[in-house]
């Protein structure tokens, strides 16, 4: 085993939060004090812990057998979105397809627990998902046959892209700055069996998209949403939908503002906890 550990100031606690969310074996504990938290990761082999510390910066070392404490590697029990899906951390086929069958009129996908954002069961992307489900119906209520399809910014693990599929998309891009998280979606691809998603290492700040979606969900961090926002708004077709998330309570209004001086409006607005989900339009 490595662990991988770095420290940092507190007032960046809730993005460590987001980033290692879902990840079983992610610590963040606040220093004596109360000015720094301390982020921790373990892993199974080397190669993982420096691929954090690329990204990130801190310290490894190799945990020696007799002082190693397992963190609970549970699964926790499916996520439940609307009556459309059920997210399960299992990565074992016979589990999720007893769930199927559980659940014969629920989309499931496997989302294991890995070092990229985005499992299923974090505030935002639930939320996200509720709205992607919402949307998926009432483009098939009001539009039929009509194709349509998904851009996925910031795309974490995939899961939004491979829910999109799943719920009547005809295909997605998912995009994501992080190696990591590309490498991860990728891996999620092949265990939910799904296709027609291509995914993208990408950095919206520098990005020129060369097309529009219908659909576009952009679940990052607000100081980066707030500074992408005219790429965003330049992804979306007129009239097409677009959910944000990653987004802390305290910082909804400016990010609003900045969503709105880029010609989106934002009609419905959900709070969980402290992270706030908002679905727009162009």
């Amino acid at each position: 085993m490595y662990h991988w550990s770095k420290l940092s100031s507190v007032k960046w606690a809730d993005a460590w939060e987001e980033r290692f969310y879902g990840n079983p074996n992610s610590v963040i504990s606040e220093i004596k004090g109360g000015k720094s938290v301390r982020v921790e990761v373990y892993s199974e082999t080397e190669a993982e812990a420096i691929d954090i510390q690329k990204q990130w910066g801190g310290s490894i070392r190799e945990v020696k057998q007799q002082n190693w404490v397992a963190l609970s590697a549970e699964v926790k029990p499916p996520l439940k979105i609307r009556d459309s899906i059920l997210v399960t951390g299992t990565r074992e086929k016979s589990e999720a397809d007893q769930m199927r069958k559980d659940h014969p009129n629920r989309h499931v996908i496997q989302v294991p627990a890995e070092m990229a954002f985005g499992t299923g069961d974090h505030a935002t992307t639930s939320t996200c998902l509720r709205f992607l489900v919402d949307i998926a119906k009432e483009k098939k209520l009001n539009a039929g046959s009509q194709s349509w399809d998904m851009l996925d910014l910031g795309c974490g693990t995939a899961v939004l892209a491979i829910a999109a599929r799943m719920l009547g998309a005809d295909s997605c891009e998912a995009h994501d700055f992080d190696a990591q998280a590309v490498r991860v979606s990728e891996q999620n691809l092949v265990l939910n069996e799904v296709t027609n998603i291509v995914v993208k290492e990408q950095d919206v700040l520098i990005w020129t998209p060369e097309r529009q979606w219908p659909v576009v969900v952009a679940n990052m961090f607000s100081t980066i949403l707030q500074k992408a926002f005219p790429t965003i708004a330049a992804t979306i077709e007129t009239g097409g939908d677009l959910v944000v998330s990653g987004i802390l309570a305290d910082q909804w209004e400016d990010t609003k503002k900045c969503g709105e001086a880029a010609g989106l409006t934002f009609g419905k607005v959900v709070k969980k906890g402290k992270w706030v989900t908002a679905r727009g339009k162009k």
